[in-house]
């Protein structure tokens, strides 16, 4: 007989790994990027663990999306009011805060539980090339698709 190991939350090493988002598409990088917060690029993965590693994203104001997503693409929310309903085009959120169009885009490929929180906090999204994550010397992600 052949037994399965499995992972341990103190087995699991975790590393920060640096993408850049100029020119990548939004869909695209954005899967990417969940697989490596999910920790589906280990050989160790496991579902009910959080095996992923640190995503830190930047130039994410210079990514590119295919069609007329930029005027047809809508991010809604709801205030809970009457006639609350805000909302927004990509291309008006991309010019006030880049950095949620990448980060809602991964969110919405996450699980939508608890463990799924925890790996969202692993990411790390800024609309310039300057990061303050330094300190902890990320890997260039090689994106390819």
């Amino acid at each position: 007989m052949r037994s399965t190991t499995i992972v341990k939350a103190s087995d699991i090493t975790r590393k920060w790994h640096l993408v850049d988002a100029s020119g990548h598409t939004l869909g695209r990088l954005s899967s990417e990027i969940a697989k490596v917060l999910r920790g589906k690029h280990k050989p160790i993965y496991s579902t009910f663990l959080d095996t992923g590693d640190y995503v830190i994203v930047v130039n994410c104001e210079k990514i590119t999306v295919t069609g007329k997503k930029l005027d047809q693409k809508i991010y809604k929310r709801y205030s809970g009011w009457v006639g609350g309903l805000k909302q927004t085009t990509l291309r008006e959120k991309l010019a006030k805060k880049p950095e949620d169009v990448i980060y809602h885009a991964v969110k919405g490929m996450l699980p939508k539980n608890a463990l799924g929180a925890q790996m969202l906090k692993k990411l790390h999204v800024y609309a310039g090339p300057n990061h303050k994550n330094q300190a902890q010397m990320p890997e260039a992600l090689e994106i390819t698709y």
